[in-house]
């Protein structure tokens, strides 16, 4: 998450490209919509289990990060990928992603705008307008956030593994955890099960530069961060996003073991 927020500052100042950027957590990690409060965790079981917590940047519910391929794409304002408000340039960076699925042979769909009722805890329990689905059910949730000068959209797209493994991590009554994962059974899906096969996290990032580079007619180059962006990353994950309630809290409060930055 800091190394996100360093390109968006990156891009937001003129001096990083516009980038796309996949990745995966180590160790496993718990992360939280930028409004969501940290009272909906169950610390002893993350901690038992060896998963840590963050809190994005951008909304959104809890994610599991784990068997699974996040991606980000960071723009300034004033690219035509960017034009017009969050719901339409989010639709269609997320055109770009469905393309890449397609490649996969994924039959993909897009969830229609609505208004949602009260938040769910959990990311893959609700669909968001334009958000990519199989069948009617989750594949991808993605969030955006910007600046005066720059957008950032990432998303969670899961490989394999068991979607239902969140639960055990939010601090519910049993009941709450068993409604929960019912309906997580019905309203997500992986890769895996979406194609009856195992994709690897390279073949889905191949598949999805080449879909976002079709469908956005954008020529990708393969890089890393600069070293300002690693520097800036380096800072933030110690002074920002070490502390789970870094939008309210004062920083030395809440601090928490946090992934290393590449």
């Amino acid at each position: 998450m800091a190394a996100d927020e360093a390109i968006l500052t990156g891009v937001a100042r003129g001096d990083s490209l516009p980038t796309l950027r996949f990745y995966q957590w180590n160790p496993p990690c718990l992360s939280l919509g930028r409004s969501q409060s940290a009272a909906e965790v169950d610390f002893a079981a993350c901690e038992a289990q060896g998963i840590t917590c963050v809190r994005r940047p951008t909304g959104g519910r809890a994610i599991l990060h784990r068997d699974e391929l996040t991606y980000s794409i960071t723009l300034p304002l004033d690219d035509p990928r960017a034009a017009g408000d969050i719901v339409e340039s989010y639709r269609r960076l997320s055109e770009g992603l469905a393309e890449g699925l397609r490649i996969l042979g994924v039959a993909v769909g897009r969830a229609r705008p609505r208004k949602t009722a009260d938040p769910a805890p959990a990311c893959f329990e609700t669909l968001a307008g334009y958000e990519i689905t199989v069948g009617g059910r989750k594949l991808l949730g993605s969030a955006q956030f910007r600046t005066s000068k720059a957008l950032l959209q990432h998303g969670s797209l899961p490989l394999h593994g068991d979607l239902l493994a969140i639960v055990d991590l939010l601090a519910l009554p049993d009941s709450e955890r068993q409604a929960l994962r019912r309906r997580l059974r019905t309203a997500a899906i992986t890769l895996e099960q979406a194609l009856s096969r195992r994709v690897s996290f390279a073949e889905a990032a191949q598949a999805l530069c080449q879909g976002i580079s079709r469908a956005l007619n954008v020529r990708l180059a393969e890089g890393s961060l600069s070293p300002a962006e690693l520097e800036l990353a380096r800072r933030l994950q110690g002074e920002k996003y070490a502390n789970l309630a870094w939008p309210t809290a004062p920083r030395e409060a809440n601090r928490l073991p946090v992934g290393t930055v590449s």
